[in-house]
């Protein structure tokens, strides 16, 4: 057992002082306020409990920088994105996953969600063992010292039944069963847990959704939702009623479903998502990216249903971005301030993102939870003078700030990490472009 002293720490509702946490096998033992030990480690700064980051497609860091040129709109994007979706090897693919990992818990997420759909070889030709890209990003997670939620992803068409094309056909498992058996086959790890997706309405057929609802079980279960206006029309031509409502439908809308974007909704779509409670996965930077545009976060939150925060596109992995970006987005949209507290985006970050990936043991500083921390510096170029409570961590912290970071009770992030992280980004990425 090993004894922290933190300096000032978020017990979930409030900062305290002097707060003595016990380290035991991976978890808090115990967590003191205003304590006054004989033998403890000392950690100075503003410390969280570990960032959850509910939608990560890996893939997407190689993009960076690369997409910005000419006019276009989340189409064209696509177009640019599986480029690299035909380029990645599984040797390949465990570097950049790595250190795209290792950039995240280097701004203090423990905890990933991976929206996996890259399963075959370019061809479309299974791989000898149908886990194999899937235990790649497994590898890299451990290799990075954070937990996975692998979410295996169901893709069968192009859209609305055409048949997958182009890169497409990696991603394709050719029916629900083939996918409902890498599914029932996942090998699992100590800091990984399996999850199940759909791509989207667009890409499973309304016919499947049924036996989709069978094989996710109780695991978490997540899927892009109305991030376009496209998508939208789409579905209600192909079959009269909204994705919100088509998902409600077959039974895929509950506690444990997690849309991500939820962008353009109705009033029915919002009032169904919320009574479901299910959770809603925004990644402002990469709907801003993208020109996806502004989905209506609080009206969500207000139904019912529960935020949780992602970078997906990885445009920017910088989780306090991301929660202030909620906000602001919510601020240009309304042209009126306060509809999100500093403390509600927290929890999104926290412990409500953990929930959502299965994680339910881990977001907070508490006895029994997973001892992950965040340790951010108070006297940043962009925290000084902010103050040293929850409005300076959202509204004034970068991922920059974060000096540490521990998860499962191990440190994996120390100061001066960051430049070994730029230089393996830089080599993994290179590596595919050449």
């Amino acid at each position: 057992m090993t004894a922290y002293l933190l300096e000032r720490a978020w017990l979930g509702d409030r900062f305290a002082d002097d707060v003595l946490v016990e380290v035991d096998g991976g978890r808090f033992a115990s967590v003191t306020p205003d304590a006054d030990p004989q033998r403890a480690v000392p950690v100075r700064g503003l410390v969280v409990p570990g960032l959850a980051n509910t939608h990560s497609h890996a893939f997407h860091r190689a993009l960076r920088g690369r997409t910005q040129r000419g006019r276009g709109t989340f189409w064209t994007w696509r177009r640019q994105m599986y480029d690299v979706a035909a380029r990645l090897d599984p040797d390949a693919y465990l570097a950049l996953a790595r250190a795209t990992y290792r950039e995240m818990a280097a701004a203090g997420i423990t905890c990933v969600g991976e929206f996996h759909y890259l399963h075959h070889q370019p061809d479309g030709t299974p791989y000898d063992d149908p886990h194999e890209m899937g235990e790649v990003l497994v590898e890299a997670a451990r290799q990075a010292g954070i937990r996975i939620t692998l979410l295996d992803t169901l893709y069968l068409s192009a859209g609305f039944g055409a048949a997958p094309e182009g890169a497409q056909v990696r991603y394709s498992d050719g029916s629900v069963d083939a996918w409902a058996a890498r599914l029932d086959g996942f090998r699992g790890a100590p800091q990984a847990c399996s999850g199940a997706a759909v791509h989207s309405v667009r890409a499973v057929p309304a016919s499947d959704l049924g036996a989709v609802a069978a094989a996710v079980g109780d695991r978490p279960f997540h899927a892009h939702l109305s991030e376009q206006v496209a998508e939208n029309e789409g579905c209600l031509e192909a079959y009269g009623v909204t994705p919100a409502r088509l998902l409600a439908d077959h039974g895929l809308l509950g506690e444990r479903t997690s849309l991500v974007h939820a962008t353009h909704l109705g009033d029915d779509d919002i009032s169904v998502i919320g009574g479901a409670r299910a959770h809603v996965s925004f990644c402002p930077t990469t709907e801003r990216d993208l020109g996806d545009g502004i989905g209506p976060s609080r009206r969500l939150h207000d139904a019912g249903a529960r935020l949780t925060l992602g970078s997906d596109s990885h445009a920017v992995i910088d989780p306090f971005e991301e929660m202030r970006a909620v906000e602001l987005d919510e601020r240009l949209a309304t042209q009126q301030r306060g509809h999100w507290s500093a403390a509600e985006l927290l929890d999104a970050a926290t412990v409500t993102g953990h929930a959502s990936l299965g994680w339910a043991d881990a977001g907070a500083i508490a006895v029994g939870r997973r001892a992950d921390l965040v340790v951010l510096d108070p006297a940043s170029v962009r925290t000084g003078g902010a103050g040293r409570d929850e409005n300076a961590v959202v509204f004034a912290a970068a991922a920059e700030d974060v000096r540490r970071v521990m998860a499962d009770g191990r440190w994996v992030v120390e100061e001066g990490d960051r430049g070994a992280i730029g230089r393996e980004l830089d080599e993994a990425i290179g590596r595919i472009w050449t």
